[in-house]
């Protein structure tokens, strides 16, 4: 039986480390980061947040400094939250990504909400 449950306790851990990692959120709470891609063509920056169950309206995105944050809430999706837990590997509660160091003067020009992924869309803004 102890066996049994440190390999469930790795298999979680390997889960977890795989898609959703815990983040290093600036919130009092406990927050789990989404996974994101981030890619450049055209000249233009693009970054897509993977956020299965999510919508957009409860979604926050804002500068800070150079670094974009994307910040919200998942709730469980469902209204019986008590028993016991077999399993859990879908993250749940506060989320947060920050994505560090972007260059600076980026303006954003498309957001779009697609099949469970935030993409977001900057383009550099020429100075004066």
């Amino acid at each position: 039986m102890w066996t049994r449950a440190l390999e469930v306790l790795n298999e979680a851990e390997r889960l977890q480390k795989q898609f959703f990692h815990v983040g290093r959120s600036t919130s009092p709470h406990p927050a789990w980061e989404p996974p994101v891609d981030i890619f450049e063509s055209g000249g233009a920056l693009r970054i897509v947040v993977a956020l299965p169950g999510r919508s957009v309206d409860r979604l926050k995105v804002l500068w800070e400094g150079t670094d974009l944050v994307i910040s919200g809430d998942l709730p469980v999706p469902w209204k019986e939250r008590v028993g016991a837990i077999h399993r859990m590997e879908i993250p749940h509660g506060h989320f947060e990504r920050r994505i560090e160091g972007l260059p600076p003067g980026l303006e954003i020009v498309r957001n779009e909400w697609c099949d469970g992924c935030l993409l977001l869309t900057f383009r550099k803004v020429e100075g004066p």
